[in-house]
């Protein structure tokens, strides 16, 4: 169903070319296989500094339900159930990480073409409720969202945001942080395919009188290939190769760099991911 979308998801182009895949400081191997009856299995081995980590997830998706669980090598486990269509254009999503017991959540998302709503409650004793919701149609989209802690009585957040979505471009504008920061994004699409792609990025914060640009850009080298890098005034460098070695198994190189600061050693990250 096409429509504005959740609030979630204002910004998100701009975001997802700056920040996805970027393993600046990660190893990172990860193999996952799936059956024809739903179920999928997931291991991943992360590298981060001189520790090493594992983890392993399982998938299991029947009808409208989906079941997901993880447990990794320091004994957290994480188990998440989504139910779509319990009611029409309705989804429901509950989540928990052991072995914290507070970290439940229940998600109640609403979609319809011109409008979404999303509801979030923490279960525990003292809850937080977050709120979002968005309007829209023709590829605009207003929205905004709030929290609420009901221990203490305040709003933990309120932000609202605008975006508009058309096949040459999107450009969104959030005030987040309770009013204290202005983040503005434009994505430019240089092709159909939307493969090779520009971005910018403005981030206002008015506390402290400061302003983040950050401009970057995507582009397909092959049909298997795609480069990326990012730029901020404070002189971060970033950059990416990802090319596809088998279908659907991913190999990621990434690096970070400081060009005010060259005598500190660049950062670079690895990344494969292996589907059989």
């Amino acid at each position: 169903m096409t429509g504005p979308g959740l609030f979630s998801d204002i910004g998100k182009k701009a975001k997802d070319l700056l920040t996805k895949d970027y393993y600046t400081y990660d190893q990172k191997l990860s193999v996952s296989s799936s059956s024809v009856s739903g179920v999928a299995l997931t291991s991943a081995a992360v590298r981060k500094g001189g520790l090493c980590t594992f983890d392993v997830g399982s998938q299991y998706k029947y009808k409208n339900t989906l079941i997901d669980a993880k447990v990794d090598t320091e004994s957290n486990i994480s188990a998440t159930l989504i139910i779509s269509d319990i009611l029409p254009s309705t989804k429901a999503i509950a989540s928990i990480k052991l072995p914290d017991y507070n970290s439940g959540k229940l998600e109640v998302q609403y979609l319809h073409h011109h409008a979404s709503l999303a509801s979030v409650v923490t279960l525990n004793k003292s809850p937080l409720i977050e709120l979002s919701g968005t309007i829209g149609a023709q590829g605009i989209a207003f929205g905004s969202e709030v929290g609420y802690d009901t221990s203490s009585g305040v709003l933990t957040k309120y932000n609202a945001g605008i975006d508009l979505t058309k096949p040459e471009y999107n450009a969104s504008v959030i005030l987040m942080d309770k009013g204290d920061t202005l983040k503005a994004s434009l994505v430019r699409h240089l092709d159909e395919t939307q493969r090779n792609t520009g971005v910018l990025e403005i981030l206002r914060r008015f506390s402290i009188n400061e302003n983040t640009v950050t401009v970057g850009a995507q582009y397909a080298l092959d049909p298997q290939t795609i480069v990326k890098a990012r730029l901020n005034n404070f002189g971060k460098l970033g950059a990416l190769l990802q090319h596809e070695v088998i279908p659907k198994s991913i190999l990621t190189i990434s690096g970070e760099l400081d060009t005010k600061a060259l005598e500190r050693t660049p950062k670079f990250g690895l990344a494969l991911a292996l589907k059989p």
